[in-house]
């Protein structure tokens, strides 16, 4: 018995605490969606672009705003 527990309480919460965790993972997997698609012909080298957009736009903005 683990920590003064007995088998049948501790069996449960190891089975509650594994459900939780798979279903929460699932959750964040169909909210993110991964991309799983691969291209015929890899990029090459200097054609992949890995900026984000949004924080490039947004710091022109601030450079305006402090102008």
């Amino acid at each position: 018995m683990p920590a003064g527990v007995p088998w049948h309480t501790y069996l449960k919460t190891l089975t509650a605490s594994l459900l939780a965790m798979f279903a929460g993972a699932e959750v964040v997997h169909r909210y993110y969606r991964p991309d799983l698609s691969i291209p015929e012909i890899p990029p090459k080298p200097g054609e992949l672009q890995t900026e984000l957009l949004g924080l490039k736009a947004r710091s022109n903005n601030v450079q305006t705003s402090q102008q």
